[in-house]
């Protein structure tokens, strides 16, 4: 089959991608429309008719070899290395490695498609900038039966970027409820972590967000420059502490390793959020050359069971598992 198209995309619409996608599932790599339907998180009808669409718009003819087809290799490559349940690589926008845009766009459609699909009840929000970029680039969907719930505490100031903030405006464009987690993600020290989780509101969150079914967030390098420092919540010294102990990534407040392994940190200990152990269903949104170390060693982790990225991350992850 062959992406080459004898008619505009504009046929297809919105769904160009996802249309494509699911014509090389079903023609080049073997599935039934209701494999492709599952695999996608589609109700069947609607698998079936963007199938159908993607053949009358001249995209299936021997193969698929669009980017989007490479970018469906290597999909299949990560899954294989890292042992995830999905992956999402889209091609980058703008020739630009380093843009947020792409991922966010993939992520985006990600999260629509799982409200709209009502697959997950309970969905835990993290932080992050492409966690948050995607929120803002998905179009609204009634999903009023879903609870939002943050993943760990907030920030000590109003960022567009943090669980708060994040957590809300998808509860803004999907009518679920929210649930907060109104302490800071750091306490001052273990003792004061302890104490706080056990006050009401924060334990009744902490249990919620143990019984969600889906957690998204970001990824972070340990760098002064990433997200928790510019948000006031790691130090400078902390920072240089985390590098010279050996971590190279971080998510939902969790340093780790090169090789996956978390690193003992103080901070593990001041942190309020879901012990590792009770995290499940973790799909990170990530991407970024800068950040290629900290995602490998996130996946490395086995920490996670989805990943969203663009192309060239892709291309630089499985090149460093090889």
């Amino acid at each position: 089959m062959s992406a080459m198209a004898s008619e505009p995309l504009t046929i297809i619409g919105e769904d160009t991608e996802l249309a494509t996608r699911a014509a090389w599932l079903h023609f080049a790599g073997g599935l039934t429309q209701l494999e492709v339907a599952a695999k996608l998180g589609l109700a069947p009808a609607k698998a079936h008719r963007l199938i159908a669409r993607a053949t009358q718009a001249g995209l299936v003819r021997v193969l698929v070899d669009g980017p989007i087809g490479g970018c469906i290799a290597l999909e299949n490559d990560l899954v294989a290395r890292f042992g995830l349940g999905m992956c999402r690589v889209v091609p980058s926008l703008d020739g630009n490695p380093n843009s947020l845009r792409a991922a966010a766009a993939a992520a985006a459609a990600f999260l629509h498609r799982t409200f709209e699909s009502g697959a997950h009840q309970i969905v835990g929000v993290g932080h992050g900038r492409s966690l948050a970029a995607a929120v803002d680039l998905m179009p609204r969907v009634p999903a009023p039966d879903v609870r939002l719930v943050c993943l760990l505490g907030g920030l000590p100031r109003r960022l567009s970027t943090g669980p708060f903030d994040v957590v809300n405006r998808l509860a803004e464009k999907t009518g679920a409820d929210a649930y907060l987690m109104p302490v800071p993600m750091f306490a001052n020290s273990a003792a004061d972590s302890h104490v706080l989780r056990a006050q009401r509101g924060v334990a009744d969150t902490l249990a919620l967000a143990a019984e969600a079914t889906l957690m998204v967030a970001g990824i972070g390098a340990v760098a002064e420059a990433a997200f928790l420092p510019m948000a006031g919540m790691i130090a400078p010294d902390e920072v240089r502490d985390l590098r010279a102990a050996g971590a190279v990534g971080e998510i939902l407040g969790r340093y780790f390793a090169a090789d996956g392994t978390p690193i003992a940190t103080p901070l593990h200990d001041r942190l309020i959020a879901l012990p590792a152990s009770a995290l499940r269903g973790v799909v990170a949104v990530a991407a970024g050359e800068e950040k290629i170390d900290a995602i490998n060693a996130v996946l490395q982790s086995q920490l996670l069971t989805g990943l969203i990225t663009d192309e060239p991350t892709a291309r630089r992850l499985a090149a460093a598992a090889k």
